[in-house]
């Protein structure tokens, strides 16, 4: 019989802290919506230290790892797990279009729809002379360019319909 060594690590590899590091942070915002405990690798030390003896090699792995994730920050400095430096951008970027604009979410189950038939050559200037329309602009919501013609969102559709109709029996 071959004698086998068996070596056992002491502190985890900067995957494995990497990989823990994810899933305290992912049980973190699945359970309270958001991170509020952790910003920087000595938040992590605790649960890495109830598992492995505290040592300075074990905190520089976990510095290595919180570095290696490239986890960018929220307004009040903590980890945010689930999005990129890139995202993080892009979702300022679009908060702030949404305060520029006022912009809201309305419940889009309250809009009738109507679908008006077109021609595919025609439709897309059809589209944009409604868009552009002083008639419809207080009876159309919004407009969606189709495959085969337009679909229109209204408060009214008893109304639309009638100006629809009023215009194709000219």
């Amino acid at each position: 019989m071959s004698e086998e060594k068996i070596t056992l690590r002491k502190n985890p590899s900067r995957k494995e802290c990497e990989k823990v590091i994810k899933k305290i942070l992912m049980t973190e915002v699945l359970e309270r919506g958001t991170n509020e405990h952790f910003k920087t690798a000595a938040d992590f030390m605790s649960y890495f230290q109830s598992l492995y003896p505290a040592s300075d090699s074990l905190t520089k792995q976990v510095q290595r790892a919180v570095k290696s994730l490239q986890m960018p920050k929220d307004e009040r400095g903590y980890f945010i797990i689930n999005k990129t430096e890139a995202q993080l951008n892009q979702d300022k970027e679009i908060a702030f279009l949404f305060k520029k604009n006022d912009a809201s979410i309305l419940p889009f189950e309250e809009y009738e729809t109507v679908f008006i038939k077109a021609d595919s050559k025609y439709k897309d200037y059809l589209y944009q002379l409604i868009s552009e329309s002083d008639t419809f602009a207080d009876k159309i919501i919004t407009m969606i360019n189709s495959s085969n013609g337009l679909i229109l969102f209204t408060n009214n559709k008893h109304q639309l319909e009638i100006l629809i109709n009023s215009l194709i029996k000219r």
